[in-house]
């Protein structure tokens, strides 16, 4: 009992501060567009469509054997923010041994994977070098999972770290030694496995602890409802080997250089990332509107500037990717649904109260909203595969832009509907209000900001596309302050809130 209060101390004085929080990490996010971009120019610019499409497909299949990466950590984070001693400790043992695991199964199955997906022979050789990312995903997951509940802006720390370390590797070994998707993979693992040591560093002290066995099963329990999820999400993700095998790799890489640009989108729900922890220690939602409105402050002007400039930002990766443009449109408006998603399906988890007492009785969990929010990955599957299948055989045979175009609005479509059921669970559990007339300002200054980067000429070099973009963002930023009040106190409290971090 005593450790116990101890530790209930140490995380009282590192109260979890909600805006600053996640301005770091959305400032890391943002960062690491820059850094990310030059480590995609370094594989695209050195490597064909075809190969880009095998990079894609690496990674597809990777995902099948880190599905439970974040099993174990969902439940910690819960425990970890509501104090429970020995938490962290737990679940990175227990993390690390499904990852070793998960990576024995991989290894002797390459050869039957490719084979049967017809890669090159000369590509098998990174499907077996991308093994060690699945044990550093378990890794990290778990590692961040901790940090999320006692100090959330880490998180963006360690993400630094490791695109940094990246980017540094990939320009020796793509440029310099001529090894382009082996040097990008070296550098990705070696990049990863500096952010681990990092996180090793952060939460050394917790690993003082004891094990809690008692934790484990309770989340073993638990996890079974949150793995059943994970496994929706990847039957949903089949429809990325669909694209592979009926577009070809060409739609694969067409759809890859898209999905590389429209996920910088996303990075806004990084603004909320300090909210569902919150939420779990105190069980207040009179944080989750102003959170809103701060993703949402960054979201919609992204959004404008992708769908004004998709030419631009795609021959950033290299000028074939230029036709991909319409693509980018539907990603665009996909990863706005996808950001609203991420922040209400952890409103729901974070007022959720079924496992307060360390305890997780899986009757209830079942019934629960988090079930719930699971099952619609099944939902989803359940019609975007079966019409994706016949679109592509049917419509799309030898078309690979076509081919990409298809995929990308059914899975526009139907995300957009599972987030309207998913909204009225919200509705339901916990009081949120919209902020509609905020939301008003945005999309108006966010309208003037596009269209005014539409009529202007598309650049096609590297600065003057980033310089477009950026004075595009600046344009946002003066439109609304000059017509919301609100942002310009938002605004000033972050700052001050900064600066009292740092003084």
């Amino acid at each position: 009992m005593v450790k116990t209060t101890r530790r209930a101390d140490v995380l009282e004085k590192r109260e979890i501060r909600l805006q600053y929080s996640g301005f770091m990490i959305f400032a890391a996010k943002i960062l690491s567009i820059a850094t990310g971009l030059i480590f995609t120019l370094l594989i695209t610019r050195n490597t064909t469509t075809s190969e880009f499409g095998v990079w894609g497909n690496i990674f597809d299949l990777v995902g099948y054997f880190t599905l439970l990466a974040a099993a174990i950590p969902f439940w910690s984070t819960r425990f970890v923010a509501r104090n429970k001693e020995g938490s962290t400790k737990t679940g990175l043992v227990a993390n690390l041994i499904i990852g070793v695991i998960s990576t024995v199964f991989y290894i002797p199955l390459v050869p039957f994977i490719t084979s049967a997906l017809k890669v090159p022979q000369s590509y098998v050789y990174l499907y077996f070098i991308v093994s060690a990312q699945i044990i550093e995903t378990y890794l990290i997951n778990q590692f961040e999972a901790t940090l999320r509940a006692e100090r959330p802006q880490a998180v963006g720390y360690g993400l630094l770290v490791e695109e940094i370390t990246k980017i540094v590797l990939a320009y020796v070994l793509i440029v310099r030694l001529q090894q382009p998707l082996t040097g990008a993979m070296v550098s990705l693992t070696i990049g990863l496995l500096l952010q681990i040591l990092y996180y090793l560093k952060l939460v050394s002290s917790d690993l003082r602890e004891n094990i809690k066995w008692n934790y484990l099963r309770e989340w073993l329990k638990g996890s079974t409802v949150y793995i059943y999820g994970i496994i929706g999400n990847q039957i949903s993700a089949v429809i990325f080997i669909m694209l592979f095998v009926f577009g070809g790799q060409v739609a694969r890489g067409d759809f890859e250089a898209a999905a590389t640009i429209s996920p910088i989108i996303t990075y806004s729900s990084f603004l909320s990332f300090a909210l569902y922890p919150r939420l779990l220690a105190r069980q207040n939602t009179d944080d989750v509107a102003g959170s809103l409105k701060l993703v949402l402050m960054f979201a919609i002007p992204m959004v404008a500037v992708t769908i004004a400039i998709p030419n631009s930002l795609l021959i950033m990766l290299k000028e074939q990717y230029a036709n991909a443009a319409p693509l980018l449109y539907i990603l665009a408006i996909d990863a706005l649904v996808q950001t609203l998603w991420g922040f209400y399906q952890y409103v729901i988890f974070g007022v959720e109260k079924l496992d307060e007492k360390a305890a997780i009785p899986i009757g209830q969990l079942v019934k629960s909203d988090i079930f719930k929010v699971f099952t619609l990955s099944y939902v989803q599957s359940a019609i975007t595969l079966p019409i994706a299948y016949y679109v592509l055989t049917n419509f799309a045979l030898g078309q690979p832009v076509r081919a990409a175009m298809y995929v990308a609005i059914i899975i526009m479509v139907t995300r957009f509907a599972m987030f309207l059921f998913l909204y009225t669970l919200v509705r339901r559990t916990a009081r949120v209000v919209v902020p509609w007339a905020n939301i008003g300002k945005y999309v108006s200054a966010a309208a003037i900001m596009g269209v005014a980067l539409y009529v202007i000429p598309h650049p096609t070099r590297l600065t003057l596309i980033l310089a477009t973009a950026a004075a595009g963002g600046i344009l946002y930023i003066a439109l609304l302050l000059a017509i919301d009040k609100e942002a310009r106190m938002l605004i000033r409290s972050i700052l001050q809130e900064i600066r009292g971090k740092f003084t």
